[in-house]
């Protein structure tokens, strides 16, 4: 089935025009706890082994099982980190070092709780030169090597940052990969599982929340009644929700006997897409399992576990 958004897809398939007949997801013997994936999954990359607002004046902070994540902890107790070789936006060296999103960056650059060589910076496009010392509330900060750390996410555990209610933070399952602090790309609802990137790469961050770049995103519903053929149709047609239409670019069954399972694939990150787009046809998410995201697969990556992407995959990230 050629249905992908461009050229660079994982299946290296853009054709937009529909098949007469749909092929349903193949078994996937490699994968530990999900049983399906796409058809052709070649090209994707190959995996490894399983191994907000901003508080203005205070250090960001995330909650994991009750206890509160530092980043100035971990600038303490690790070693000096390489600095960059060009002049770089202050607030993306703030997001490379950990401190903040590049967003959340500006918001600390604006209430003067940064400075560079000793002088408050309030200047959004203030860049930081090789050598300079760049300091947030009085700490001193150093430009992170860039990590890139694939989680497969269980139910139970929210990926926002800074989560007023205390509940169990993703974050705290992959803060053992890195001295750095890495940030999710895109969203995930508490009860939904699967593939999650973390990353403090502000540039591959920015580039995949762009509109033109968008990465795809591969789910394994369950549904709790069996869906049929004519809706599958409207899921590929375009689905009109409050924000706007929403195509599928796959929309299968996982297995010709069971049509309460079925495959997703969407490149749309407006939240919570799949849901509202099932429940505009009458239809109720009863497990919701991303089994694919931007050409990562979940092979030998099992439910709770985390692996460091390899070279090549993150070649392939920034190709795309």
């Amino acid at each position: 089935m050629n249905r992908g958004r461009g050229k660079n897809s994982s299946d290296g398939s853009r054709g937009r025009g529909g098949d007469a007949k749909k092929k349903p997801f193949k078994a996937n013997s490699g994968s530990n706890d999900s049983k399906y994936r796409p058809l052709k999954d070649k090209d994707a990359p190959s995996g490894g082994s399983p191994d907000s607002k901003t508080e203005k004046k205070s250090s960001l902070k995330s909650r994991d099982k009750g206890k509160y994540v530092d980043f100035k902890d971990k600038q303490r107790k690790g070693d000096t980190l390489p600095s960059f070789g060009d002049n770089v936006r202050l607030n993306k060296f703030l997001s490379n070092a950990g401190v903040a999103s590049r967003r959340d960056a500006d918001v600390l650059i604006s209430t003067g709780v940064v400075t560079v060589n000793g002088a408050v910076v309030t200047e959004m496009g203030y860049k930081v030169k090789p050598g300079d010392v760049v300091k947030y509330d009085g700490q001193s900060i150093n430009a992170a090597t860039k990590r890139y750390v694939l989680l497969n996410k269980p139910k139970g555990f929210v990926t926002s940052m800074n989560d007023p209610f205390g509940r169990k933070n993703a974050y705290g399952l992959i803060q053992k990969a890195c001295k750095e602090v890495v940030f999710p790309i895109g969203k995930m609802d508490k009860d939904a599982v699967g593939l999650v990137l973390y990353t403090n790469d502000s540039d591959l961050e920015k580039k995949m929340s762009h509109p033109k770049h968008k990465p795809g995103r591969l789910y394994h519903v369950e549904l709790t009644r069996k869906m049929q053929p004519e809706d599958m149709e409207k899921l590929r047609a375009g689905i009109l929700l409050d924000d706007g239409t929403t195509r599928f670019e796959k929309a299968e069954y996982v297995t010709n006997k069971d049509m309460r399972e079925i495959g997703l694939e969407v490149y749309s990150t407006k939240s919570q897409v799949v849901n509202r787009s099932l429940e505009a046809l009458g239809y109720h998410v009863s497990k919701l399992d991303r089994v694919m995201f931007a050409g990562l697969t979940k092979k030998d990556l099992p439910r709770g576990h985390y692996r460091m992407l390899t070279e090549n995959e993150v070649s392939f990230l920034k190709m795309k």
